[in-house]
This record gives C-alpha cells, structure tokens and sequence, in this order.
C-alpha cells in the first residue's frame, strides 16, 4: 500500500491534517458521523463507502486518503458550519482531492468509474 490513511473528526483536526501533509496529494472522503454501531445519519455515505473503499487502490503512491466525519446531522444541516463555509461542501458524501477543484458530491460518490478517475486524474 503505497498511500496513508487518516481518520478524523471535525473541521479543526481536518485542517490539522492538511497542514501535517502538505506537499503531499491528499483525497478526503467527507462523511456524516457514524453511531455507536458504527453506522452513520447519512444513508448515501453508508452506500458510498465501499465504492470509494474499492478504487483506494488507484490513489497516486505517496497519497493520504482522509476519511473525515463532518459530524451529526443538525451540524450538518447547519449552512453556516465550517465545511460548508470553508470548504464549499454541498453534501455528504463529497470526495475530493485536497487544493483542486476536483470533486465528487453524493450519487457520483457512487460510481466506481467517476471515483477511479478522480484518483488517478491529474
């Protein structure tokens, strides 16, 4: 495995982790958080997950996938929550590649074939 992952929790130990890679090319797989069972509020993130899980593979060697929790739902239903204020997320699921206008919201997150591009696309 040529590629790190982080999981995190919150904006604040997102940035955090931006900042201990930089240089670095970094995917972040934004989420809603999970409950004790380990399921998360937002069923498209559970859908999307092994998807997104599968193409891992296809990241640049080198990468750092962060797998970001963007918290409970009313946070996230909040429009003035800092990854929507900060980073411009619409909805969870997002994939993106950190510092880049590259991007996958909600059903594309879905799609192996948009995902694989997304990894493997400068």
């Amino acid at each position: 495995m040529g590629w790190e992952e982080v999981p995190e929790r919150g904006y604040s130990d997102f940035e955090r982790v931006v900042g201990q890679h930089r240089g670095r090319p970094i995917f972040a797989y934004f989420t809603g958080d999970k409950d004790a069972q380990g399921v998360s509020w937002c069923p498209d993130c559970t859908k999307a997950e092994p998807v997104v899980r599968t193409e891992l593979h296809n990241m640049p060697e080198g990468s750092v996938f962060v797998y970001c929790q963007v918290g409970d739902r009313p946070y996230w239903k909040d429009p003035n929550n800092e990854f929507r204020r900060n980073l411009k997320l619409t909805g969870v699921p997002t994939l993106l590649k950190y510092g880049t206008p590259q991007r996958l919201v909600e059903e594309e997150c879905l799609k192996s074939d948009l995902v694989r591009m997304l990894f493997t696309e400068d």
